[in-house]
């Protein structure tokens, strides 16, 4: 919302109310027909997929950076994924009628949509790379570095078993994976929760399946996160 100009924030504003998501309610169910989109000011979501004997798996991870579902903005009504929260927070709801309607009077609030359409892909594809050729340790530290973006403070209110869900692995894989980055001294293991220690060791674990979607969303978009340094500086340019 911060990136609207004043004039399609009017175009939406009388369409915004917010809402409050509790730990684990769902926004989008899959395969139902869109009756809103959201814009998240705080908390934690996923996507998940689902297969057909009952398995989960976290394919898409956002916070306050993102819409729900930006399927929305590539003109469908519905999506075989569902989105729920896992960390609490407030997002703006807005009707799936009413956006459409908005971004077909303004085509600058359509292009900014898309060009989060586009950050969100990169965030999957890396998603792909990490689950298929990273050790569990180094998907852990992606998946923690990105909550760190994506919520004020360190502390992250993860479980081991809501962990094993999102890297999809066992939760005793989990477990291992949390003593090795605690071990380095990059996290601090709590009941319930995990506290942030280096997160530049972090990043330096997660490798190269953590960065490039970041730096395309500040290309494409602006600023992800304070706890983020510049570009440049990640790419060692001047």
């Amino acid at each position: 919302m911060r990136r609207l100009t004043g004039e399609e924030y009017d175009a939406l504003s009388p369409h915004l109310e917010r809402v409050v998501f509790k730990r684990h309610d769902i926004a989008v169910h899959a395969n139902v027909p869109f009756d809103h989109a959201y814009f998240p000011e705080s908390g934690l979501a996923s996507v998940i997929s689902h297969t057909e004997d009952g398995r989960r798996l976290e394919v898409g991870l956002f916070g306050r950076e993102a819409m729900v579902s930006s399927a929305i903005v590539l003109g469908a009504d519905r999506i075989p994924l569902e989105t729920f929260a896992q960390i609490p927070g407030v997002w703006i709801r807005v009707g799936a009628d009413a956006l459409r309607a908005a971004m077909r009077r303004h085509p600058g609030l359509h292009a900014l949509l898309l060009r989060y359409v586009q950050t969100f892909l990169m965030t999957v594809s890396s998603t792909a790379l990490s689950n298929g050729a990273y050790r569990v340790e180094e998907r852990l530290a992606r998946w923690l570095v990105m909550t760190h973006d994506r919520i004020d403070g360190d502390d992250l209110p993860l479980t081991h078993e809501f962990l094993s869900l999102m890297l999809g692995v066992r939760r005793s894989g989990v477990t291992v994976a949390i003593h090795t980055l605690e071990g380095a001294r990059m996290i601090k293991a709590k009941r319930g929760s995990l506290t942030v220690l280096d997160r530049a060791g972090l990043e330096a674990a997660a490798g190269a399946s953590y960065g490039t979607a970041e730096a395309e969303y500040e290309r494409l978009i602006g600023p992800l996160s304070p706890k983020r340094p510049p570009v440049r500086e990640r790419g060692g340019e001047s």
